[in-house]
């Protein structure tokens, strides 16, 4: 009887250990900004570069890209953005040209080609803009779940543009997976970019 319980007991110990002998599960990487993996939106877009390319998320594939909305016209949140984008290049090193840095305007109405073309670039030449029709920038900016919206100013043409502020992060494959807040180091940004890179 007392053999059979310990026999007993020697095989319950064994399946213990057997269950904690599984595949390891793969160590989750410490992100510094917010980690939207799986995320059941920020797919696709279809939108026109400042070269007058058509260009999608396929053709950044290999790359990480980072996708920001804004205009040329705001008067900090966007040049400040852009300006720390700049900076992450820098900091990324080498690695810097597996990175892509899209800016998407949330004012087609005065953002051109031409214009986009003279701003974007000017904080690293690798940076690409990117425009639409009203609706193609509606419909980009729902699939992003991005707020914009006109603030009127003293004339026609003098408004400003509310808008989300933050960048979005996609990996190699073309799959999304940080979401930047504004304001975020680009110490912090290069280190989750060297992550997703390794």
């Amino acid at each position: 009887m007392k053999k059979r319980f310990y026999l007993l007991l020697t095989a319950l110990f064994a399946t213990a250990l057997l269950a904690g002998c599984g595949k390891p599960e793969a160590p989750k990487l410490a992100f510094k900004n917010m980690d939207i993996t799986g995320a059941a939106y920020a797919r696709e877009f279809s939108l026109t570069d400042h070269t007058g390319q058509r260009r999608t998320l396929a053709d950044y594939k290999g790359k990480l890209v980072l996708m920001f909305f804004g205009y040329t016209q705001c008067p900090d949140v966007c040049p400040t953005t852009m300006a720390d984008m700049a900076q992450v290049m820098k900091e990324m090193g080498p690695d810097a040209d597996k990175v892509q840095v899209l800016f998407v305007t949330v004012d087609p109405e005065r953002d051109t080609q031409k214009l986009l073309a003279e701003y974007v670039p000017a904080f690293d030449k690798r940076f690409v803009g990117l425009y639409g029709t009203l609706d193609e920038t509606a419909r980009v900016a729902k699939e992003f779940k991005v707020y914009y919206a006109k603030v009127e100013g003293e004339t026609d043409n003098s408004y400003t543009v509310d808008h989300t502020a933050g960048t979005y992060v996609f990996d190699r494959e073309g799959k999304i997976r940080l979401f930047i807040r504004h304001g975020e180091t680009p110490a912090a940004v290069a280190h989750d970019l060297k992550l997703l890179l390794s």
